[in-house]
């Protein structure tokens, strides 16, 4: 039986929405939340929130890890995540999804098959921040970091990438700006 564990990326600087996005709260819910519970609804144990605020992370009830390169963009977090779990598979989020769902979860983790990595494709486009990871991949990951790379989509010399078209695009709607935001969000 393959151990999973998840992931929500919490440590970017927001500057587009001029606020945390993990607290921002929608329907009495932060996005934070709703992203750890897409992960739990999904029986995904444990679950860890890379980078942000330590404090207000833990006082929500999650549990915190640092990211290893605090402002080094997602392919840092997406590193920290890996090497901070003991188990086969991580599913890496970001806290700004506006409707993490555990369904897109499952699908992913079923895709994965013999691959590194499931990331869905909506529209043409890869949602890195929204995928499944083999521990496995961490070696790979790490070197192109080290060699200045930052994006994920452009780290993956060498690893199997699994595109799983979804056709519930909703499911991976971020929120970067304050325009993003449902009415009512605050």
């Amino acid at each position: 039986m393959t151990s999973v564990a998840g992931a929500v990326l919490a440590g970017g600087a927001s500057s587009r929405m001029g606020r945390p996005k993990a607290f921002i709260e929608i329907d009495g819910r932060t996005l934070l939340d709703r992203a750890v519970g897409a992960l739990t609804a999904a029986a995904i144990d444990p679950v860890i929130v890379v980078g942000g605020d330590q404090a207000a992370i833990e006082a929500a009830g999650h549990r915190f890890v640092p990211d290893e390169y605090p402002g080094e963009g997602p392919l840092g977090g997406i590193i920290s995540a890996l090497g901070a779990v003991d188990t086969d598979l991580v599913v890496v989020l970001a806290c700004d999804l506006l409707a993490a769902s555990s369904d897109a979860v499952t699908r992913l983790l079923g895709s994965l098959g013999e691959g590194d990595v499931a990331v869905p494709v909506v529209e043409g486009r890869a949602q890195w921040l929204h995928a499944a990871w083999r521990r496995s991949a961490e070696s790979a990951l790490r070197t192109a970091f080290g060699g200045g790379e930052r994006a994920p989509r452009r780290a993956l010399g060498g690893l199997v990438t699994v595109e799983v078209v979804d056709a519930s695009p909703t499911c991976y709607q971020d929120a970067d700006t304050p325009s993003d935001l449902p009415p009512g969000a605050r």
